[in-house]
């Protein structure tokens, strides 16, 4: 049974960072490495909203740190936009020790998540491939 659940695929990540005054980025990539057997890559650019296709395409999920919206709304348009565009689902992780996350976010993610490393994990594997048009 255990061997049905094993999945060699590599994600293909992009995690929003930025102005990060609680660490949160650090923290969640500790979550992801500490479960050694998930599989994954992070892809950054210089500039979101100019990197194109050909850089988005090989993206399995956007992961969004709510807890850094306040400090880099732009970084975070530019991947809303590009999650719609390039049709790549959003892994939304709620603030560290917060429920509420900012609505704009909320109202975009195929996926909202807390700092559980199996949920993260879990959350990151079952999001949805494709978004939900309302």
């Amino acid at each position: 049974m255990f061997e049905d659940e094993r999945n060699d695929k590599i994600y293909n990540l992009i995690i929003t960072s930025g102005i990060d005054q609680n660490k949160e980025y650090g923290q969640f990539t500790e979550k992801l490495y500490s479960k050694v057997d998930f599989l994954w890559k992070e892809s950054m650019s210089g500039a979101y909203a100019t990197a194109g296709e050909e850089f988005y395409k090989k993206i399995d999920r956007i992961i969004m740190l709510a807890g850094l919206y306040n400090d880099n709304k732009e970084l975070f348009e530019d991947l809303l936009n590009a999650s719609e565009e390039y049709d790549i689902p959003i892994v939304l992780v709620r603030p560290l020790g917060l429920e509420e996350v900012p609505e704009v976010l909320e109202e975009k993610a195929a996926t909202i998540v807390g700092w559980n490393a199996n949920c993260i994990i879990d959350s990151i594997k079952d999001a949805p491939e494709t978004m939900q048009k309302e």
